[in-house]
């Protein structure tokens, strides 16, 4: 399981990163992403499975802990000071629980490097 601090949990911290103009976004396979900086010394991540990928709760909420679980490890070796919100397509449904880490670990790489560029560019444009 996340650790508190590592998760998004109110509304206005998914509608901030869903509608901030600075947020970027990212998506490998059947996993997307959009995220934003927090300003914290720590990332939050945020999961959002909806009906589309299953009409059952029992489904859905598995799908859920997995992907929690999988992030825990991850996010204590990713730099910190982002909130990102991650969202599923059907397809996680018929995955187990390594294609599902295999493909978080690479979303993860994907947001690193995007993030990475983004601080990059913000640095030369104050120089």
């Amino acid at each position: 399981m996340l650790f508190s601090k590592n998760r998004l949990r109110k509304k206005k911290d998914f509608e901030r990163v869903m509608k901030d103009k600075a947020s970027k976004s990212a998506a490998v396979s059947f996993l997307g992403a959009r995220f934003v900086c927090n300003g914290l010394a720590y990332s939050r991540i945020g999961f959002v499975v909806s009906k589309k990928i299953s009409k059952k709760a029992v489904v859905r909420n598995k799908v859920k802990r997995r992907l929690r679980e999988i992030a825990r490890d991850v996010v204590e070796t990713m730099r910190g000071g982002l909130d990102i919100v991650i969202f599923t397509k059907p397809e996680i449904v018929q995955s187990d629980f390594w294609q599902i880490k295999d493909v978080l670990e690479e979303l993860f790489k994907k947001i690193a490097v995007k993030n990475k560029n983004t601080e990059h560019k913000t640095q030369n444009t104050y120089a």
